[in-house]
């Protein structure tokens, strides 16, 4: 019911790129910001962090930008219990202040430990489908890729796929769907219904690449939201904290963003006209970019052909200009793209390493 105060609690003064390490190194969502005693100061969700990237924020800002960002709305003091609160009220309290997490303090409001809702109350599945996209080629990772679906790679002791199974049996989902192309049989043997894993799977056979979105029009619509994701992605994204994010948004189609950097390496020259207003020396500039992971509604797969060739962007843009809500959801967790054969070799490091989900 625990967790260790290490790899929970943050100093005022880490950068914001720091408290994502502590978030992605505790898997609970938050970090505590603390002194030097312990006594906390605040607290910052994965969902302060996204808010903050959309804002603009500055990864390298200090942690205590965040909580001055806080000051003068409801989530401005954390929400906290005593030491020696019994489960039953700390249940409720999460309940009434829709929250999964709460420190325990004690007198002098000194973090003692933090208690989770998943471990006080059993996890309860989520009411949502996944879509696995394993129909590529994987032509980038040849000759790796020659015998072997790039989804079927093995990264530390299991296939790449076998580890996004996982994931969303562990996030609640029950019902996966998996596309297919090249070499299906290698991993239709592999997972075979998906019993042995935990998951109801069966499988969308592309007779011919259909792109990233064109097999999702030879399903059956479902009646509940869809999360779609590439099969060469390695992550620890909250499934669950993707699904709350996609309905307050009320978001017919949520499309999951990694924040990128890029350095200039030359002084650049900011101009109206011929006139130079002034000079940046090698700034760097981010961008969001596209993570491979997506959640939809049920009306969005309505706007996929059946059975053409239809990338994911061409939807993006379709339901843009049709004026439905399409909405980013930046990813704070671990997020690796296996794209090229250096990606490949981080992956299994990674996994040597321990960074990746059991």
């Amino acid at each position: 019911m625990s967790l260790e105060l290490e790899v929970l609690c943050v100093l005022p003064d880490a950068t914001i790129r720091d408290v994502i390490g502590c978030i992605d190194k505790n898997e609970q969502g938050i970090a505590l910001v603390t002194d030097a005693d312990r006594h906390l100061l605040g607290t910052i969700t994965d969902g302060d962090i996204r808010r903050a990237m959309l804002a603009g924020i500055s990864l390298d800002s200090p942690a205590r930008e965040i909580l001055a960002r806080k000051a003068g709305t409801p989530y401005a003091q954390p929400i906290t219990a005593p030491a020696d609160t019994v489960q039953a009220d700390l249940v409720r309290l999460m309940q009434e202040r829709e929250v999964r997490q709460i420190p325990l303090v004690d007198a002098e409001n000194r973090v003692i430990r933090m208690v989770t809702f998943d471990k006080l109350l059993p996890s309860q599945g989520l009411p949502m489908q996944a879509v696995i996209m394993a129909g590529g080629m994987g032509t980038r990772l040849h000759p790796l890729t020659d015998e072997l679906p790039k989804p079927m790679l093995p990264v530390g002791d299991r296939p790449l796929m076998e580890r996004i199974v996982e994931q969303l049996r562990d996030a609640g989902i029950q019902r996966v769907h998996v596309t297919t192309h090249f070499q299906p049989e290698k991993i239709t043997k592999h997972f075979g219904n998906g019993e042995s894993f935990g998951v109801d799977i069966d499988y969308v056979e592309e007779e011919q690449p259909l792109g990233t979105a064109g097999a999702l029009g030879l399903m059956e619509t479902p009646n509940e939201p869809v999360l779609v994701i590439n099969g060469d992605i390695l992550t620890r994204v909250d499934f669950r904290s993707m699904l709350t994010y996609h309905q307050k948004h009320k978001s017919d189609l949520t499309v999951a963003v990694r924040q990128y950097d890029i350095q200039v390496p030359y002084g650049v020259i900011d101009c109206e006209g011929p006139y130079v207003t002034g000079v940046r020396e090698k700034p760097r500039m981010g961008f969001f970019v596209n993570a491979g992971i997506y959640l939809l509604e049920p009306t969005a797969l309505h706007f996929i052909p059946n059975g053409e060739h239809f990338d994911m962007t061409e939807l993006i843009e379709k339901l843009i200009l049709e004026d439905r809500t399409v909405v980013s959801f930046p990813i704070v967790e671990y997020w690796l793209d296996i794209g090229q054969h250096e990606d490949y070799v981080q992956a299994n490091r990674d996994a040597a390493e321990g960074r990746l989900s059991s």
